[in-house]
């Protein structure tokens, strides 16, 4: 792990803010950590929580919100967290002349290709120039359905973002167990895991609190989309634990990157971007695309779900509604109604015009 060079760190709002007030002594040890890594000639993206449970702290919620669960009420809160939280980092960081730069990142942001590659470019320059960038998600204007749902899948989605070579997860937990350490105490800690397969999944969803945001489950949803992206993962817990694994003390849980690492583009397809539909595939179609490299031909396609247009990213659903790609579509969900299940040939007889022979060309498309 020491022959990483740029690393995005993620911590839990529940360490930063414990018991309601903000716990000074992590963050000076995550400071001092992040501090020793950068003097390692080491470049750090922080990925933060915290913002609401500081607004509440700040604004004394009891008092004067009414339903602080509400949507509108926790945008107001983050509105206010956000500004001590960073304010915190800016303290401490500044006892080390080091700048920190404020990143608030929706879910939207990162689906457009174009907003995409300015926060990239953004969060490079402020490396470039010696700044920390601390990256939250914009609670302030993001609702329900376009939020990334935590920053563990934000952390990863910023991982793949700015081509880290490694991504921390620091939790409230030493690591990936095999049940839940709180409910069985003969759970065991796993050191390493090469490959997040379906049974990595099933002991994810067994070993946190179910409903939980930021549990295990979401953890492990992370480590898949940073390893399909070629960055290693660590998941682990304790004040000392940035210190203690770069020390080369066995601690955490290490998620190895994918051999096939995607290139910068298709990482936006595969996560990035917002599927605008639907499109189930019948099982030739699926083995074509899964295991010989193939483009999707209309031939292939059962039934489209949604209105999306071409250029548009859209999800590949198997017979049984799994997804298991996406790509960008070439043609238009109402021309797909028309010509699914037709063969190359009779792509124009049906159209009366033909702009590819495939629906979805492999050049655009990611196996997930």
């Amino acid at each position: 792990m020491n022959q990483s060079r740029r690393i995005v760190v993620k911590v839990g709002g529940s360490l930063l803010v414990g018991e309601g007030e903000p716990d000074l002594s992590f963050i000076q040890e995550l400071v001092d950590s992040v501090v020793d890594l950068i003097r390692d000639k080491k470049e750090v993206v922080i990925v933060s929580s915290g913002a609401i449970a500081l607004g509440k702290r700040e604004l004394g919620v009891a008092d004067k919100i009414e339903d602080p669960g509400a949507i509108p009420s926790k945008q107001a809160l983050a509105s206010i967290g956000q500004a001590k939280l960073i304010d915190l980092y800016s303290i401490f960081f500044k006892k080390y002349n080091l700048h920190v730069g404020q990143i608030l990142l929706s879910a939207q942001d990162l689906s457009q290709r174009l907003t995409y590659l300015n926060a990239r470019n953004t969060i490079l320059t402020l490396l470039k120039i010696g700044a920390v960038p601390v990256v939250n998600e914009n609670d302030t204007v993001a609702v329900e359905e376009i939020k990334f749902g935590d920053n563990d899948t934000l952390s990863a989605l910023v991982a793949g973002l700015v081509n880290a070579d490694l991504l921390i997860i620091i939790s409230d937990v030493e690591g990936f167990y095999t049940h839940d350490p709180k409910k069985n105490p003969e759970a065991k800690l796993i050191f390493s895991v090469e490959n997040i397969d379906e049974k990595v999944e099933k002991m994810a969803n067994g070993s946190c609190a179910e409903g939980r945001v930021g549990g295990m489950k979401t953890k492990i949803e992370a480590a898949k989309i940073a390893t399909h992206s070629g960055i290693h993962v660590i998941i682990g817990g304790g004040k000392d634990f940035l210190r203690a694994l770069f020390r080369g003390e066995e601690v955490g849980t290490l998620f190895f990157s994918s051999k096939n690492k995607l290139q910068a583009r298709k990482k936006w397809i595969a996560y990035g971007s917002r599927v605008k539909g639907k499109i189930v595939v019948d099982e030739g179609a699926k083995k074509a695309l899964l295991y010989q490299g193939k483009s999707l031909l209309p031939v292939g396609i059962i039934k489209i779900m949604g209105e999306f247009y071409p250029g548009d990213p859209v999800s590949l659903l198997d017979s049984k509604g799994k997804e298991f790609a996406r790509g960008i579509t070439y043609y238009s969900s109402k021309e797909l109604e028309r010509i699914k299940g037709a063969h190359t040939r009779e792509i124009e007889k049906r159209l009366g015009y033909k702009y590819y022979d495939e629906a979805v060309h492999r050049d655009n498309l990611v196996v997930l």
